[in-house]
């Protein structure tokens, strides 16, 4: 017991100067197996109603979760039959939007169908008129084609010096034979000096006859030309232009000498020009070649003036044919006047017999005017007659055949007059 004493009384280790023997460890390790066990059994207990309030809450949970499956069971059973009845109507509606979608797609390929033809149509028209501009294309190509052919060849009878002035004497020709009558010109004649120009006409009452010149000194022009467009210098232009300038003006002296003759030919010439463009071009940039040819009594005439000029000439032959044939016509205007007067002596005498026509039917108005008096004077006598006919047989109150024959022959008889004047009235 002592030894057992002992035992425990034995220190183990010392904690802040205090010596622990073996009993108090022991005791210090009981205590804390105790507060251990009371721990546990704290903490069991506490795990049991814990759990205890679990299953009693996972009971309730369940319970919920079943009434919450209930509902949602019910719920889904509803939906399952809000989701027929919806897609019912979505079938009925898919339905009439499908017949909606076919019709309106029909609607659309109908009118996508008549717009494709009408788009077709159009086409093979724009095509057609595409064809015929095309033809039209074609046809103005070709005559620019043989116009430039026309050009060629112009410019090649433009560079020869003989067959320039053949063109210039054509186109002088054909102006005056359009514009006046055969007999009133001539080309080529001779004069007294014997030179020959391209054209005189004959002027009106015994007038010397009038100078027409077609030559042109085209070589100097088209020199200057091609001066002008191949950019050359000035130099170069300028003894152009004086070569041309010098080159019309002898000829239009020569002109001036050998077709101006008095008594013969007009005092003045004309220097026809076969270009409307050289004409203005002439006028505009050399000046001084017009006044000289105004001071040599030589006219520079485009094709445009000389038609001008044959028409002022073809009036002045008008006019003196008028003159000429005055006397012819002033016996026609007195054989017209005598026929007039003989006219009127007619008229009048139609007049008269229109008047003595209109008196006899006057005067068989007037006649048949009393026929139709007296007529009406006759059928009031009837009506008189056979009203007192029938007072009469009122107050006998008795007829006989004789009576009767007698009552109708008053009838008859006025009628057969009547009948016999309507014949006279219509014999009238």
């Amino acid at each position: 017991m002592q030894t057992g004493t002992a035992l425990f009384s034995s220190p183990l280790f010392q904690l802040n100067g205090h010596t622990v023997t073996l009993g108090e460890s022991l005791m210090a390790l009981l205590v804390v197996l105790m507060l251990c066990a009371l721990l546990l059994a704290f903490s069991l207990t506490r795990t049991a109603r814990k759990r205890a309030q679990a299953d009693t809450d996972a009971v309730t949970r369940a319970a919920q979760a079943e009434e919450r499956l209930a509902e949602i069971l019910k719920a889904q059973a509803e939906m399952q039959g809000r989701m027929g009845a919806m897609a019912e109507l979505f079938g009925a509606r898919q339905a009439e939007l499908n017949q909606a979608i076919g019709q309106r797609i029909d609607g659309m390929t109908q009118r996508l169908g008549s717009s494709i033809s009408e788009q077709t149509k159009s086409t093979h028209e724009n095509l057609s008129k595409l064809q015929e501009r095309l033809a039209v294309i074609d046809t103005a190509q070709n005559n620019i084609q043989s116009l430039a052919r026309d050009v060629v060849g112009l410019q090649a009878i433009l560079s020869n010096k003989q067959t320039r002035g053949a063109f210039g004497q054509s186109r002088m020709e054909t102006i005056i034979q359009d514009g006046l009558p055969f007999g009133a010109f001539s080309f080529q004649p001779t004069l007294s000096n014997g030179m020959r120009p391209d054209c005189t006409i004959s002027m009106p009452n015994g007038a010397p006859d009038l100078v027409i010149d077609a030559k042109f000194p085209l070589e100097a022009w088209n020199a200057m030309r091609a001066a002008e467009a191949e950019g050359s210098s000035d130099q170069a232009a300028q003894q152009a232009q004086q070569r041309f300038r010098r080159d019309i003006e002898v000829h239009i002296r020569d002109i001036s000498d050998k077709y101006l003759i008095p008594g013969e030919t007009q005092d003045t010439a004309f220097l026809f020009v076969p270009s409307e463009s050289i004409f203005a071009e002439i006028h505009e940039n050399f000046e001084a070649i017009v006044h000289k040819a105004q001071r040599s009594r030589v006219v520079i005439v485009s094709p445009s003036l000389l038609m001008l000029s044959i028409q002022v000439i073809q009036a002045l032959l008008k006019d003196a044919r008028m003159r000429e044939q005055a006397h012819l016509i002033q016996g026609e205007v007195i054989r017209l006047m005598e026929d007039l007067s003989r006219l009127d002596d007619r008229t009048r005498k139609l007049q008269a017999h229109f008047s003595m026509a209109q008196k006899d039917v006057d005067l068989i108005l007037t006649s048949s005017d009393k026929l139709t008096k007296r007529g009406a004077k006759i059928e009031a006598l009837e009506f008189a007659q056979l009203a007192d006919e029938a007072k009469a047989a009122d107050n006998k109150g008795q007829t006989t055949e004789r009576s009767a024959a007698s009552s109708q022959s008053p009838k008859f008889e006025p009628r057969s007059s009547t009948l016999k004047l309507s014949v006279v009235d219509e014999d009238n």
